[in-house]
């Protein structure tokens, strides 16, 4: 059953604890804590390059799931809200990441973000490209990695948590 959308703008929050277990496993609780509460238990897990066992999806597995499921819903919501027919839609997307080796480490760093839509619907193609460009601003992964973000990492010490810059 659907719910009316809100009036008046208000924040989304979503909080993840995550608890080291196994070899390289870990296991997620993940909680929307505003505007409503949800809550969803999560695993990620690493294969043998870093030395896990391959139980759940590795954390970049979840990324690209999360990216390609955010912009799927979005499409499907905003499609009732702007009356466009949708007979079949299916999303197909690919994400490229840099690797290099930092001595016994690694850094990345993000190349592209290729998101194909093939959408079928008897709707006008403006209507579909508006539907389209409307779900990428409702998106909330799309609209964070189309930003330069702040991500702010503390450690927490005896006398409380300490920033690690």
């Amino acid at each position: 059953m659907a719910v009316d959308q809100p009036k008046e703008p208000l924040t989304v929050t979503f909080v993840c604890k995550g608890q080291a277990v196994g070899k390289m496993r870990n296991e997620l609780d993940v909680k929307m804590t505003e505007p409503m509460v949800e809550q969803f238990a999560l695993a990620s897990d690493e294969g043998p390059f870093h030395g896990g066992d391959a139980t759940a999806p590795p954390p970049l597995a979840l990324f690209v799931g999360g990216l390609t499921g955010c912009i799927v819903t979005q499409l499907r919501a905003f499609a009732k809200r702007m009356e466009v027919e949708i007979t079949d839609l299916r999303v197909e997307t690919t994400v490229r990441w840099g690797w290099e080796p930092k001595g016994r480490i690694y850094e990345t760093h993000p190349k592209s973000f290729d998101i194909d839509v093939f959408l079928e619907s008897p709707s006008a193609l403006e209507d579909q490209i508006g539907l389209i460009q409307a779900a990428r601003k409702g998106c909330f992964v799309e609209q964070t990695l189309g930003r330069a973000n702040t991500i702010s990492h503390r450690i927490r010490t005896p006398s409380g948590f300490a920033r690690v810059e």
